[in-house]
């Protein structure tokens, strides 16, 4: 990206010197070393016969053009060295030699204004040896805790063998500095046993004591913890961080090992005590950051020397590559948690009030340090200024970051960092380290700064060349002796012509020098401002015009070259008052804003509706975790959805996909979703935020789908139904008129019933016998 910077920028001064100047024939200068601190573009002639017209401090093209040889031109280049490059490891222990940081060792050249682009690797191996110094607030509070942690150490070591086959582990203890107002003195008993007011007996009070040095023996751990006694001071606020500064600067005494993790583990259920506190007992002499552990193992100054500042106990972590761990209970969690964001490379957990808990709390922790690679800069030079990009997982550029989150042991990350200066400084070669927090390797980067010409080596003092030795030949311009001026310092400042006052203004009728200067010999000579450098061929330039924001030039971010700001590399607009860093909108979700908004000027200016907070991390009306979640399992587990038709699956989401048979319950960190997708199928998957802070989605691996209708049963279906309708038409049919029958009877037998019958002779009766008489028959006579 650098080198296409640099590419435009060569066209479009290309451009403007075709059109007749560009920024290096503009600014008046007359200097070979003055032409290269222009602009990183600029070259210089160092011929002695130059074609008439034609200036010395040119873009190189145009050099080449006009006839200057490639052997007198003065043109450095920036360029980049590796000097030490040992490749990465892969495992920690059994190996003589672990790298996690790869170079180790680089040279910049810098010309004025310009800058360099370098990578570096970084790698958290397996398997890397781990020393864990555990540092107990053995105040008469913590009596539950020392019981629970007894057999810490056996414990601890059966838990860290899963990470690591090389573990050594610590203990020491700390109360506050035996003086008043922090220890007892009324009545005299109690200076010797501190629990006498209340009935009890307990150790004398003391600041810190060293009791075990780190050791893979983790029985004696067990053994030592179980001698120890607690004290009491007086005051609420313990004296930890004496002891934790005396734990760090101590590696002999303590044991630290140059190849492996530092872990300071620091216990309490108190505030602690910070520099000036004490002054309340007349301890005014500030920390020195010595080793100050007698023989008997105590801390010796505890009564002379004031508790640490936070700057200092920093300072003194970052050097011996210590990662703090403060282990304290829910009432101070909010304190430390301050303290921690001030403090690179810390994690803070949340004690139990027994310290129960503390074996779990030791195991996350680390698991948040090794998950996270953060770089630091060390003795960086005023006159340099660094841009960080980061790329984490999945190859994506995080510009503006110096720092990954969510990452596993073996991961390998990589930063692209731009070093770019501004100025000369009087030294010319200076140094500066970078390296990961926590980690032992570094990157030292050796910077030369090339502000000057090869050309002045081969000086010329009293040439001939100069009006008979009234100069210097240099570079192929005459540097005159004190009183002569002009080109070939052919004029002396005594001697006056008017006519030669018209060449110390661009234009007829405009000032002479801006007004700014005095003609001399047909030549300006600027005036000295106590405001700055008034520099140019008519006196038109200063570095001291330009615009003011918040009362400092250019912001502070910036250089002012001729009523321009000239901003630093990580730095933009017109006054150099916006940065182009990220890092500090980054959310500890690792996205830019939380999704939310977008960073301008290095401050989060949050678009999602009911958004808001300094990352805008605060949002009630937001979709809640499953809602957004979604978008992460379409895009990522079945490649389809909003977010990868946008290309920004890989940013905006970063959770690791597990495919599972069925959701397991993971506690209350997991959070069980279910959603309908495109299809109508159902997916059920669990949002679940280890130790670490790495998201993992676990997802079932089949999708519940609504099955096709089965034709041969719709079919049978169909006429089941049909012939049960019939049936029932037939059924219904049948009720009805045997309904109507009985009906029909009933009343026909009821009428019958009732009927009654006339008993008179019918005429039209006739009877069913008939008689006739044979008339011919005679009969017996």
């Amino acid at each position: 990206m650098g080198k296409l910077y640099v590419a435009l920028g060569i066209l479009v001064l290309c451009a403007a010197g075709s059109l007749g100047g560009n920024i290096c024939t503009t600014r008046g200068v007359n200097s070979c070393k003055q032409c290269l601190a222009v602009s990183p573009l600029c070259a210089w002639c160092s011929a002695e016969v130059l074609a008439q017209s034609s200036p010395r401090c040119d873009l190189h093209a145009n050099l080449l053009q006009n006839g200057c040889g490639h052997d007198h031109i003065e043109f450095p280049t920036s360029t980049v060295t590796i000097l030490e490059d040992r490749p990465l490891s892969n495992k920690g222990s059994g190996s003589s030699t672990t790298t996690q940081m790869s170079p180790q060792k680089i040279q910049l050249n810098l010309r004025p204004d310009d800058s360099q682009i370098f990578r570096v690797q970084v790698r958290q191996v397996e398997d890397y040896p781990v020393d864990i110094y555990y540092l107990m607030d053995l105040s008469n509070s913590m009596k539950d805790d020392l019981r629970n942690i007894q057999n810490l150490g056996t414990k601890l070591a059966s838990e860290m063998r899963k990470l690591t086959s090389n573990l050594r582990i610590g203990f020491g203890a700390f109360v506050d500095k035996p003086i008043s107002p922090y220890m007892y003195i009324s009545p005299p008993q109690a200076i010797t046993n501190p629990c006498y007011e209340i009935g009890e007996t307990c150790l004398p009070m003391f600041g810190y004591k060293h009791v075990l040095s780190l050791t893979d023996e983790v029985t004696r751990f067990n053994e030592e913890v179980q001698k120890q006694s607690v004290s009491r001071n007086r005051d609420a606020p313990e004296g930890g961080f004496d002891a934790i500064i005396q734990a760090t600067v101590c590696d002999e005494k303590i044991g630290w090992r140059n190849d492996a993790s530092h872990l300071l583990v620091f216990t309490t259920d108190a505030k602690t005590h910070i520099a000036l506190d004490g002054r309340l007992a007349g301890i005014v002499q500030p920390n020195d950051a010595q080793c100050h552990i007698d023989k008997d193992n105590f801390y010796s100054a505890s009564t002379t020397l004031d508790y640490p500042s936070l700057g200092l106990m920093t300072e003194k972590l970052s050097q011996k590559n210590i990662n703090l761990i403060f282990a304290v209970t829910d009432t101070v969690v909010g304190l430390y948690q301050n303290y921690s964001e001030l403090i690179p490379g810390t994690t803070v957990g949340t004690l139990s009030r027994d310290s129960s808990n503390v074996l779990q709390l030791i195991v996350d922790s680390y698991g948040k340090i090794r998950s996270k690679v953060e770089l630091e800069v060390r003795d960086l030079p005023e006159e340099l200024s660094l841009a960080f990009n980061a790329t984490c997982l999945n190859d994506e550029v995080i510009p503006g970051l110096k720092s990954c989150v969510g990452l596993k042991i073996g991961d390998t990350v990589s930063f692209s960092i731009e070093a770019k200066v501004r100025g000369c400084p009087q030294e010319r070669q200076k140094s500066f380290t970078i390296k990961p927090v926590g980690f032992k390797d570094s990157l030292t980067v050796v910077v030369n700064f090339d502000c000057d010409c090869s050309c002045e080596s081969q000086a010329e003092a009293n040439s001939s060349s100069c009006s008979q030795g009234n100069g210097t030949l240099e570079c192929g311009v005459c540097r005159c002796n004190p009183g002569r001026l002009g080109s070939h310092c052919e004029c002396s400042e005594e001697e006056y012509n008017p006519s030669q006052q018209d060449n110390c203004s661009p234009q007829p009728g405009q000032p002479l020098c801006s007004q700014r200067g005095e003609c001399i010999c047909g030549q300006c000579v600027c005036h000295s401002s106590d405001f700055g450098k008034v520099t140019g061929k008519y006196c038109e330039c200063d570095d001291f015009s330009c615009v003011r924001f918040k009362g400092q030039m250019c912001s502070g971010h910036g250089q002012c070259s001729c009523g321009d700001c000239l901003c630093d590399s990580d730095w933009t607009g017109d006054y150099c008052n916006c940065t182009t860093r990220t890092d500090t909108c980054m959310s500890s979700n690792g996205l830019v804003c939380s999704g939310h908004g977008s960073c301008i000027c290095g401050k989060c200016d949050c678009t999602q509706p009911g958004s808001y907070g300094n990352t805008c991390e605060k949002c009630p009306t937001c979709p809640d975790a499953c809602t957004i979640k979604k978008e992460c399992v379409e895009c990522k587990k079945f490649e389809r959805g909003v977010l990868l038709e946008q290309q920004s699956c890989s940013r905006m989401c970063r959770d690791e996909i597990e495919t599972v048979q069925e959701l397991s319950d993971r506690g209350k960190d997991a959070v069980n979703c279910t959603y309908k997708d495109e299809d109508d199928c159902v997916v059920r998957f669990q949002y679940y935020e280890d130790s670490s802070g790495k998201s993992i989605l676990y997802v079932i691996e089949e999708p519940d789908c609504p099955k096709g209708p089965d034709i041969l049963v719709v079919l049978l279906s169909v006429m089941g139904a049909i012939l049960l309708i019939g049936l029932t038409a037939l059924l219904i049919w049948k009720l009805l008129i045997t309904i109507h029958d009985r009906r029909e009877f009933a009343r026909f037998e009821e009428e019958k019933a009732r009927a009654k019958w006339d008993m008179g002779h019918n005429p039209l009766y006739k009877e069913a016998t008939s008689t006739f008489t044979n008339i011919t028959y005679r009969g017996n006579m």
